[in-house]
């Protein structure tokens, strides 16, 4: 099943809001966009499917490297989120379908699909679902490219273990919940093991009849200022708990004071390629 927060959040104007003007002020996510299209071989695709696509940003990404004859179909199960990607991108090649990636097979022609792009959303997804829909709309010899944050898939990049300047936002958020409103975060349980493994994906895959091309664990280079714009964005605040969106905007605030806005941050990222077979079913 996918998880509790794969719509919750999501199909608020407030959220898909916040989120679209990140995306159009810092470059992360225009940054990964750029990165899964490129892998994804587009130079002479047809029709590519951007899928858990949000307001466009990975779209967008898309669009600059199809031919002007190809179709992208975004598709996304929140409503609010697409309703202001269609006002900040138009492009007659791009249409815009709201469903779940669990049912891209419903939208999407049969074994049509020259790629699938995926930017940073497949694990809010009933992976299984999700994947198999994936090979349905794939041709053959068609491309599914998608990342996975590191910590979601276990893994993390040199680069993040050599910036250690100062603590993490995460980290100085709960120090100030638990010195301003008493705040005992979950207890962490040692040995815990990532919600969703290379191992898991790359049987999915196998099982959906995709097999993995190439995987690499990449870094996505940032800034405490992004860090904590991207916090701001309601859906992802911390911390966790029963507290009102005042007060984690409060307790960011706070926190981010006792950083420097230019200090470095790193996110590891597992990028898949994965193909359906040129042969077989």
């Amino acid at each position: 099943m996918a998880p509790l927060d794969a719509v919750l959040g999501w199909d608020e104007d407030a959220n898909a809001e916040a989120y679209e003007a990140f995306t159009r002020t810092h470059p992360m996510y225009a940054a990964t966009s750029r990165d899964l299209a490129r892998r994804a071989d587009l130079a002479d695709a047809r029709l590519v499917v951007d899928l858990c696509g949000g307001a466009g940003a990975t779209a967008r990404a898309i669009l600059d490297l199809v031919p002007s004859r190809a179709r992208v179909v975004s598709v996304d199960s929140a409503a609010a989120m697409q309703r202001v990607g269609r006002h900040t991108l138009t492009d007659a090649r791009l249409t815009w379908t709201t469903a779940p990636a669990e049912r891209l097979a419903d939208h999407v022609p049969t074994g049509r699909a020259d790629a699938v792009v995926c930017n940073s959303a497949i694990w809010k997804t009933d992976t299984p679902a999700a994947f198999a829909a994936v090979a349905r709309v794939l041709r053959r010899g068609g491309l599914f490219v998608f990342n996975i944050g590191g910590g979601f898939v276990g893994v993390r990049h040199p680069d993040e273990d050599a910036v250690c300047a100062e603590p993490s936002l995460n980290s100085l958020i709960r120090q100030v919940a638990a010195h301003d409103y008493g705040y005992t975060p979950p207890p962490r349980v040692e040995g815990t093991p990532p919600k969703l493994p290379l191992e898991t994906v790359i049987r999915q895959l196998a099982n959906a009849g995709l097999a993995v091309v190439t995987t690499e664990v990449t870094a996505q280079h940032g800034t405490m200022a992004e860090k904590k714009a991207w916090l701001s964005i309601p859906v992802f605040a911390w911390p966790e708990g029963d507290f009102t969106h005042d007060q984690r905007r409060r307790i960011l605030d706070s926190a981010y004071a006792l950083t420097t806005p230019d200090t470095p941050t790193v996110t590891s990222w597992l990028v898949v390629v994965a193909q359906r077979p040129e042969t077989g079913e």
